[in-house]
């Protein structure tokens, strides 16, 4: 015992600061929503700048193509050969070459039906389980006949699913091209049966429409950010690209009409001279389509199975694709469209299956889509853009595009599909600008050609008809997704192929978060120019999220990256509430209330002199006198300095709120985001607040203000119009309304 009294007396500050050392109970950390994202973000450099531009060493490949095809109508084969020129604009040199085969994926070896999960249907069609269980399985692969140099010699070449490793005899080094050719054919699919992005329909009179894409072997995108990007196709992740010039001659059945990625080179070869005066009036015409092949044409045309060819030809310069549409069925219109700087054709290909649905409307949204987005852009620069119909389809290519959406067989349709089909031309004719020319990363990033594209539609759609019923943009329309199981939900910023929820994720959140950003954060002057500043910037080129991250920022003088980190980087939801709301009452008395806060003051705050006190509704010293409009001359001490310190003039000029309410706003949801209030008056007028989402820097959880009214306030409500997307809408208003129910 003396030992320890001892060891108490000598070592106190031991055992004190081993007290003094025991963990706090765990507490909840500030968030700090508004963290800057450097930790997010790739560090700028020479190749993509801090402020989202493209930097002085920034370079992108380029591959041209010369390709020959066939189509063989009857056995619905397609035959190609293809010279491919790629010119290496990298610094360092590359020892092979990465093209896409991503036919493959329709291949009986493909792995992609292996990923999926199969589960026992307890009752199908005889057709489904014929299909699934009797039937053998569509072969679509590649058939590669041989890889050559220039010289004609065997290249050596591997084939790993969907992409195909080419050894070059020797490196690529900077500024060097090299030429080699590539011919191949596969067995083309029938969409409606064995799925895929592209392929033919089947009409019961033995007649096909085609839709041709991804039908020759092409290049990968080779770039700074990640070398090749040779990430294998599994279906959902689309196409990264390079840019480059194309030719290509299209050899099928006389009797098909045909269109296709490019200019059109030999149109009085293929076109009837009454066809190619048809066309040319449609040139000149710019208030109503043109029809240049008939229906009387099209039926006349789909009756006979011509032995006969023809050949198309085409050349189209910096793109980064092609595609192609044939069929003996087609009827075929067109108008010129006047944008700012040039005109451009608009043109749309349908079979009579179509009318009168596509007659009407197909060219002319095709037409409308192109000045909206130039508008918000830059000016299309491609002669044309095509609208294929094509039933159960909806993809894009440069220059053209397959489209849904056909009437009953009686000809009559629906407002839903009539709004369908003119909601995904404009999405599809759209993605011409994200990504065929804003040339982002599909396989990587689907939000950033997506997600773009459909806030590009929705503002294409309302312009086309303030009312148009659009699914994706308005932020109300994102809520049940973003308020769903957080088990099922993953950032936008995921790779392509880690979505569950594809169209709510890469569609919907980001074309609601770019409105939300537009209409309410930022406000449409400065969110339109950064916009069209980051198109600019990277029309023809390859850009990353950060590119357009930054770009927004350093053209709007915005910080935006709370908004990036909340609705990009997490599955957060915004729900803002009103907690409480006080009504306050000036005074000549302190109350127990006050005196009590001037205790807490620091001598330096401390006010000296007479003071103005404020008494809240319901408080221990509130009397029921005090419940009148305030009027300065009531309070003495605020009476007196006003006659001292302002002229008549002065005093004339300022406020004379009568009423004064303390609102505590709270925010159950993790998102940041701007306070929008509405407040209506006894009178039944109302009045419009916008707190920045700053408001909530100091405290994640609760945020205050008073509002000094002239007239007495009966309601406020939250979000009143549904722009910030807030999942929880009944705890928006005061006083507290009940929710009905739904037996209610």
């Amino acid at each position: 015992m003396k030992q320890l009294v001892s060891f108490l007396l000598i070592f106190p500050c031991i055992l004190f600061a081993q007290e003094a050392e025991k963990p706090n109970p765990k507490q909840e950390k500030n968030p700090d929503k508004f963290k800057q994202m450097y930790d997010l973000l790739a560090t700028p450099n020479m190749y993509r700048t801090a402020s989202g531009a493209p930097g002085p060493e920034y370079y992108q490949q380029k591959a041209d193509y010369k390709i020959d095809i066939e189509l063989d109508d009857k056995n619905a084969k397609l035959y190609g050969q293809e010279t491919v020129t790629y010119t290496n604009n990298a610094k360092e040199s590359l020892d092979y070459l990465w093209m896409q085969l991503d036919q493959n994926q329709q291949s009986r070896k493909s792995l992609s039906p292996l990923v999926e999960s199969n589960v026992t249907d307890p009752a199908s069609s005889p057709k489904g389980f014929s299909r699934k269980y009797l039937e053998e399985d569509f072969d679509g692969g590649f058939n590669i006949e041989y890889v050559k140099d220039a010289s004609g010699n065997p290249m050596k070449y591997t084939i790993n699913q969907t992409m195909m490793r080419i050894e070059l005899p020797a490196n690529l080094k900077h500024n060097e091209k090299i030429t080699f050719s590539i011919k191949w054919w596969y067995n083309i699919n029938n969409y409606r049966l064995d799925g895929g992005r592209s392929g033919y329909e089947q009409f019961p009179d033995g007649n096909r429409l085609y839709v041709i894409a991804q039908f020759y072997p092409r290049m990968a995108v080779y770039n700074d950010v990640e070398g090749w990007q040779n990430q294998q196709f599994w279906g959902s992740g689309e196409f990264a690209l390079p840019f480059g010039d194309f030719e290509v001659n299209i050899t099928v059945p006389a009797d098909h009409v045909l269109e296709a990625t490019g200019d059109l080179l030999n149109r009085s070869e293929v076109f009837t001279a009454a066809q190619l005066a048809r066309y040319q009036l449609a040139e000149k015409t710019f208030d109503k389509p043109v029809v240049v092949v008939t229906q009387a044409e099209a039926e006349a045309a789909e009756k006979g199975f011509s032995d006969k060819k023809k050949t198309w030809k085409f050349k189209a310069i910096n793109v980064r694709d092609f595609g192609i549409s044939t069929s003996r069925k087609f009827i075929y219109d067109a108008m010129a469209v006047k944008l700012e700087s040039r005109n451009t054709m608009a043109i749309s290909l349908y079979p009579k299956e179509g009318n009168p649905l596509w007659e009407e409307y197909s060219t002319r949204i095709v037409a409308h889509t192109l000045k909206s987005y130039s508008s918000h852009t830059f000016d299309y620069p491609y002669p044309k853009a095509i609208s294929i119909n094509a039933e159960d389809q909806g993809m894009e290519y440069p220059m053209i595009c397959w489209n849904w959406g056909r009437p009953d067989a009686d000809g009559k349709y629906s407002d839903r599909v009539k709004h369908g089909m003119m909601s995904v031309i404009v999405h599809e004719v759209g993605h011409n600008y994200f990504p065929m020319i804003v040339n982002s990363d599909e396989r990587q990033w689907t939000w950033m050609d997506e997600g773009l594209n459909s806030f590009m539609e929705y503002m294409a759609l309302i312009e086309w008809d303030k009312n148009f019923p659009a699914d994706r943009g308005p932020a109300k329309n994102i809520v049940p997704y973003m308020s769903g199981d957080q088990r099922g939900l993953e950032p936008i910023m995921s790779n392509s192929e880690s979505i569950r929820q594809f169209g709510n994720n890469a569609y919907g959140k980001p074309a609601a978060a770019l409105n939300i950003l537009r209409e309410t954060v930022m406000g449409r002057e400065l969110f339109d120019y950064a916009f069209k500043v980051y198109a600019n910037r990277w029309k023809f080129k390859h850009p990353t999220p950060e590119d357009f991250f930054r770009t927004m920022e350093d053209a709007s003088a915005f910080d935006l990256d709370w908004y990036w980190r909340g609705w990009f980087y997490t599955t957060d939801y915004n729900d803002i509430g009103i907690k409480e709301v006080k009504k306050y009452f000036v005074s000549n008395e302190p109350s127990k209330e006050v005196k009590d806060f001037l205790k807490t003051r620091r001598r330096r705050n401390r006010i000296e002199g007479p003071m103005v006190y404020m008494i809240a509704d319901g408080s221990e010293s509130y009397k029921p006198a005090m419940n009148k409009p305030f009027e300065i001359k009531d309070c003495k001490a605020l009476d007196e300095y006003i006659q001292a310190t302002f002229s008549k003039e002065e005093q004339a000029k300022l406020k004379s709120p009568k009423y004064f309410y303390q609102v505590t706003f709270d925010k159950p949801g993790e998102l940041v985001m701007p306070i929008l209030v509405q407040l209506t008056f006894e009178d039944g007028t109302t009045e419009e607040h916008h707190f920045p989402a700053q408001i909530w820097k100091m405290n994640d959880k609760e945020a205050n203000r008073t509002f000094a009214t002239d007239k007495a306030v009966t309601k406020i409500v939250v979000d009143p119009r549904e722009e910030t997307a807030d999942v929880d809408t009944t705890n928006n208003t005061w006083p507290k309304q009940e929710v009905k129910s739904k037996f209610d």
